[in-house]
């Protein structure tokens, strides 16, 4: 199994065989580094950081090179730098990382129109019906991957195979800048020495559940008697186990996947217990995540807002929106509403504001009035503004000036899914 610093990963041959595959899974190496390091080539070839240079922030991304010396992703930033202290940290920068993505999930349009984007950073392709065009999905493939790198300089892993869990399998294990194909034949060998935790949905807990059974690999799982399974790990994910361990994924590539939801989330470099503080805090995460929800073409009917208190307990609390939008003054006023009913019986080390239950912008119809009308021309013209200018050009007066607590840059500017590989 390959390592998350490239270490351990395998490679198909050019001429390999790819007899009863169709499905790729295309996964962009070190995402939010790669994009960083094409914007600033000085940074290539060195051990690279994204996050905030503030020691409690979290690592939203690392360049191989720093994986080397253990730096993962969600590692604080400070913990980051103890192991690798040569590391150059850089800022996360969304609408750069959102702008490389459109142009990477064009090009695999461009292949198939059955593309299933998982993130920003990642996609399933369903090849089967474009052989006649493009050749077989082996050759798809290499062709994708020297077209991603021609027209974007970014590099890509890609999985191909009969399933989609078993295409993403294999691209984790050819990272990075790797191609690696598992012919139909193949996927039970394939399977087996790998690590029962490499399953898909197999979290922590149910890896530590298996290995105390003394399942610790596919193949163990596989030899695994059905109740077994069910007893450790309850009906729902037993099923899933006993399927996967044995290649059996007949989930298809569906194009009209949406981001469950879209958040931020900002960690301080001293516990807040001010609740005005905090106050501003929500309105600024509110207008952030309305702008990727409006750069989206989504709206929200969900908030919901996470404290994580001195002491590392997290709480969070949701509503549901009167209509679905996506104006940052709703969605703060929203985030207002859940602060002022939760008892700050501590500090706060960290705060989040989440957009949830997506829809499409627009599609629950016009009302006769628009209660919002001011409030949008506000939020155009912080668009506009940070398209041209970029970000933090133009802001709201109430979140000018300094505040208490060493506020830092949000440390996890993305949609909910695992961090970039």
């Amino acid at each position: 199994m390959g390592r998350g610093d490239g270490t351990g990963r395998l490679v198909s041959a050019t001429d390999a065989d790819d007899s009863g595959t169709g499905i790729l899974h295309v996964d962009m190496d070190a995402f939010y580094v790669a994009v960083a390091q094409k914007h600033d080539p000085s940074l290539r070839g060195k051990p690279v950081i994204i996050g905030a240079p503030e020691s409690r922030s979290v690592v939203s991304s690392a360049s191989y090179e720093a994986r080397r010396y253990g730096v993962r992703s969600a590692m604080p930033v400070g913990q980051a730098l103890r192991l690798c202290p040569t590391a150059i940290v850089v800022p996360p920068d969304f609408p750069r990382y959102l702008s490389a993505s459109a142009e990477v999930m064009a090009i695999f349009r461009d292949v198939t129109p059955l593309v299933e984007p998982l993130s920003i950073d990642e996609a399933f392709l369903d090849v089967r019906g474009v052989r006649r065009l493009w050749g077989t999905p082996g050759h798809i493939a290499r062709t994708l991957r020297a077209r991603v790198l021609a027209d974007t300089g970014l590099t890509c892993s890609i999985g191909v195979a009969a399933t989609k869990h078993v295409a993403k399998m294999a691209s984790t294990i050819s990272k990075p800048d790797g191609l690696l194909i598992v012919r139909d034949v193949d996927t039970d060998a394939f399977l087996a020495p790998r690590p029962v935790g490499a399953l898909w949905g197999v979290g922590p807990k149910a890896t530590e559940t298996l290995l105390a059974r003394g399942i610790r690999t596919i193949g163990d799982a596989r030899e695994t008697p059905r109740p077994v399974l069910d007893r450790a790990l309850g009906p729902a994910m037993g099923e899933r186990v006993w399927n996967l361990a044995r290649g059996i994924d007949p989930r298809e590539v569906h194009t009209d996947r949406i981001e469950k939801s879209i958040g931020h989330e900002e960690t301080f470099d001293s516990d807040i217990a001010d609740r005005a503080i905090l106050r501003t805090e929500v309105l600024r995460l509110a207008d952030r995540v309305a702008a990727r929800l409006r750069a989206g073409g989504w709206e929200a009917a969900t908030v919901s807002l996470k404290l994580r208190f001195a002491d590392f307990t997290t709480l969070t609390r949701s509503t549901t929106l009167p209509d679905p939008s996506h104006v940052g003054q709703r969605l703060g006023e929203a985030g207002h509403s859940l602060l002022d009913g939760i008892d700050l019986r501590q500090s706060v080390r960290l705060i989040g504001l989440r957009a949830e239950r997506l829809v499409p912008a627009g599609s629950t119809g016009a009302a006769l009035w628009d209660a919002d009308e001011d409030w949008r021309r506000v939020d155009a013209a912080l668009d506009t503004a940070t398209e041209r200018f970029g970000r933090g050009a133009i802001t709201r007066a109430t979140l000018l000036g300094p505040a208490p607590g060493g506020r830092t840059p949000p440390t996890n500017p993305r949609p909910e899914h695992r961090p970039p590989d």
